[in-house]
């Protein structure tokens, strides 16, 4: 089946609830062969959904089983590429390495579309579906530059790439359609100037202005410091250099990573210094680096203390970050995601009984 978008949550309406994407992979789709391993994604697919709906989940994702990693399912299989791209360190030491573009033109081999119309086959409610961030992919780009392929061009490439990317999942019926946007705070760390920030800001721009107003309403854009093998590669950096850039973003939702933060008042309080008009504000209540699994009475007590800040009416609740981003990531249970999502469920719940929602 496929699944018309329902109306957008109405303010004052409900408390909404959402996941943010990944959830840990299965044994039997890490363990595949190539001649296995689509039967196997399309199993893990069909068991994720029907495990989120178990759970109350009024919106799910497929949770990203068939994709390669969050960041580069639109360039599996791309011919021009090395693998010597940038480096991102995350706390524990351990890295991840992007590819590098070694020719254009620049083109997406896989389209978001194509996972969310697979988790449709499945789902009886609402899906949601997360794409990369063009940001992300313009450090594809090698610093040296391309003989015969501007910088410029590449940029025109990637921004009519991401467009096509979101505007086939909305037209396919996403509930929302999600821009993973971990480079953010990223940024901050690499070049705290704040240049590199503004870059990615102008880029992704580039591709939320070709939406209407209430296309938009349907985007929303998910920033975290990263979550890899239980460690972070930005969470050090202030929030508060972030947050007021992050909302110059065209886009109707913002799903920010805070159950993991040292002083979410803080962070509360930037946001509501910078609540873009008519934006709602998903706030993390779980986190998937922290093995211990939450309480909904925590999950509760975290969206009342961001109702003290935020107005209740333009509140959602969300997991800080995806749970497994890396299909090899195994350093967070399936069992554990999915508790920790029954308690965001629940605890979501509570807090809307709370608030007179």
């Amino acid at each position: 089946m496929v699944n018309r978008p329902v109306a957008i949550y109405a303010h004052g309406m409900t408390l909404p609830t959402e996941p943010i994407g990944s959830i840990p992979r299965p044994a039997q789709v890490l363990a595949a062969s190539p001649s296995e391993l689509a039967e196997a994604q399309e199993q893990a697919v069909r068991d994720t959904i029907a495990r989120l709906e178990a759970l109350g989940s009024p919106v799910v994702t497929d949770g990203e089983q068939s994709k390669p990693s969050f960041a580069t399912y639109p360039i599996a299989g791309l011919a021009n590429l090395s693998p010597d791209g940038v480096v991102i360190p995350f706390a524990d030491g351990h890295q991840r390495q992007l590819p590098c573009l070694t020719a254009g033109p620049f083109r997406y081999q896989v389209n978001a579309e194509k996972y969310l119309r697979a988790a449709q086959a499945h789902a009886s409610v609402p899906v949601k579906q997360a794409v990369i961030a063009p940001s992300a992919l313009s450090l594809l780009y090698p610093s040296a530059g391309i003989d015969g392929y501007s910088r410029e061009a590449f940029l025109d490439d990637l921004v009519d790439a991401a467009e096509a990317d979101i505007r086939g999942c909305l037209d396919a019926g996403a509930h929302v359609v999600q821009l993973d946007f971990t480079e953010g705070r990223l940024s901050l760390k690499l070049d705290p100037s704040g240049g590199v920030l503004d870059d990615f800001v102008a880029v992704n721009n580039r591709v939320l202005e070709r939406f209407s107003a209430a296309e938009r309403a349907r985007i929303g854009v998910h920033t975290c410091p990263g979550g890899d093998q239980d460690s972070t590669h930005s969470l050090d950096i202030d929030y508060a250099g972030l947050l007021p850039k992050l909302f110059q973003l065209k886009a109707g939702n913002f799903y920010l990573q805070l159950a993991s933060e040292p002083d979410p008042d803080k962070v509360l309080a930037v946001a509501a210094d910078h609540l873009p008009a008519d934006a709602r504000i998903f706030v993390g209540v779980t986190d998937p680096v922290d093995p211990v699994v939450e309480t909904p009475e925590q999950v509760r007590d975290r969206v009342l203390a961001a109702a003290r800040h935020l107005p209740a009416d333009r509140l959602g609740t969300c997991d800080d970050c995806g749970f497994s981003p890396f299909a090899d990531d195994t350093s967070t249970s399936r069992e554990v995601a999915f508790a920790k999502i029954e308690a965001r469920v629940q605890g979501t719940a509570l807090a809307a009984a709370a608030l007179g929602i």
